[in-house]
C-alpha cells in the first residue's frame, strides 16, 4: 500500500500543476486534480474491489492534460481525434514514468497503460469500468456547464454517444445523478426521442 500511496501523491502533485481551476462547493481546485479525485471515487463506487492497477489508472487517466493544448491541432473531427490519441499516449507514458519511479514492476505498469489507453474496451471489464467512471464524471461535473455552450442537437448527440460508451452499471448510476431541469429534458430526449 505504501507504493500505491506514493504513486497517488506523485500523480496528485503533478495534476495540482494544472493552470485551470475548478470550483466546487465553495472550494477551488486545479481542474485535473479535481477530476482525478472524482474519477477515483467513481471507480471505487462502481467496483468496490477494484484492482490496484485500476485504482492507479483512475488517478492518472488524464495526468498533465493541459500540456497538450487542443488548439495546437487542426479544427474538426480529424484534428480532435488526433489530439485525443496523442493525449492518451502522453497520459500512459507519464503514468508509466511515475509508476517506475516509485518501484512498480513492468506488469503493473503495462496494465495501467492498457487501462489508460482503453485497450479492448468492450471486452475488458476494468477498461469498461474506467469508461463508465469517465462518463459519470462528465455527467456529474461538466454536463450542465456544457449545455450553455452547445446547441441542443449537438448536446443530444453527445448524450447519446456518452450513453453508448457506458455499460449497464454506468447507465444505472447515471440515472441516480441530479441534473438541472434543462439537463433532465435533454437526457429524456436523447434516451427516448
Amino acid at each position: 500500500m505504501e507504493k500505491l500511496q506514493n504513486a497517488f501523491e506523485r500523480f496528485d502533485a503533478y495534476n495540482k500543476r494544472a493552470p485551470e481551476q475548478m470550483f466546487h462547493e465553495g472550494m477551488s481546485y486545479p481542474s485535473e486534480y479535481f477530476y482525478a479525485l472524482k474519477l477515483y471515487d467513481w471507480v471505487k463506487k462502481l467496483e468496490p474491489d477494484a484492482s490496484e492497477s485500476l485504482l492507479l489508472a483512475s488517478r492518472a487517466q488524464h495526468i498533465g492534460r493541459w500540456e497538450i493544448a487542443r488548439n495546437t491541432y487542426p479544427d474538426g473531427r480529424v484534428g480532435y481525434l488526433k489530439w485525443r490519441s496523442d493525449l492518451s499516449r502522453f497520459h500512459a507514458s507519464k503514468a508509466a514514468e511515475i509508476l517506475g519511479s516509485v518501484g512498480y514492476d513492468q506488469q503493473i505498469i503495462d496494465r495501467v497503460k492498457q487501462i489508460i489507453l482503453k485497450q479492448r474496451i468492450k471486452a475488458d471489464d476494468e477498461v469498461q469500468t474506467m469508461e463508465n467512471a469517465l462518463c459519470l464524471v462528465f455527467l456529474q461535473y461538466q454536463y450542465d456547464d456544457l449545455i450553455a455552450k452547445t446547441s441542443e442537437d449537438k448536446m443530444i448527440d453527445i448524450l447519446r454517444k456518452t450513453w453508448a460508451k457506458m455499460s449497464d452499471p454506468g447507465r444505472e448510476m447515471a440515472l441516480t445523478l441530479t441534473f438541472s431541469d434543462e439537463g433532465k429534458r435533454l437526457i429524456n430526449i436523447a434516451l427516448n426521442g
